[in-house]
């Protein structure tokens, strides 16, 4: 297995899915995680993450430069990228060239040897947003989301915790 998109919407199941594939493959494996910790309730939501996986796993805190922390783990490595979604509204902010960033972002996760999970959360199923900042995300979200899938072995949709094989 090389790479697989695993998306849906919050709360779908995508991370606990994503660890699952990943642990399939022999340890130790690499959590790449892009969140970063604003506020309390975000806090927790890490700290759950993290109560899931056991010590064969290496965390890496990746907010920003997720391609080259790809680039830098050892091709055959079991990697899990989590997530896509919280990776790009961190470059949005940044305020970076997030059509160039995407495109790369997508040519190292397929370059990779082994098997490499990213987490992606789909955002276009819901009514146009009222103002242009979550517009330009939705699209760019959805833009980033069609260039991993099309690089990707396998795309996973999560639906209430169950997944369903797109690809």
């Amino acid at each position: 297995m090389g790479l697989t998109l695993v998306l849906g919407g919050a709360r779908s199941g995508k991370s606990a899915h994503a660890e699952v594939l990943v642990a399939q493959a022999a340890p130790p494996w690499s959590y790449l995680a892009t969140a970063q910790a604003w506020d309390d309730e975000m806090v927790e939501r890490i700290a759950l993450h993290r109560s899931r996986r056991g010590g064969e796993w290496q965390t890496l805190d990746v907010p920003h430069e997720l391609a080259g922390a790809l680039g830098a783990l050892p091709s055959e490595r079991p990697v899990l990228v989590d997530c896509l979604t919280l990776w790009l509204t961190n470059r949005m902010l940044a305020e970076a060239d997030v059509a160039a960033e995407s495109a790369a972002l997508a040519d190292a996760l397929a370059a990779r040897a082994g098997v490499t999970v990213a987490v992606s959360n789909e955002v276009g199923l819901s009514i146009v947003p009222d103002n242009a900042l979550a517009r330009r995300f939705r699209d760019a979200q959805g833009r980033l989301n069609q260039m991993v899938a099309a690089r990707a072995e396998a795309v996973i949709f999560m639906v209430a915790g169950l997944p369903v094989k797109v690809k």
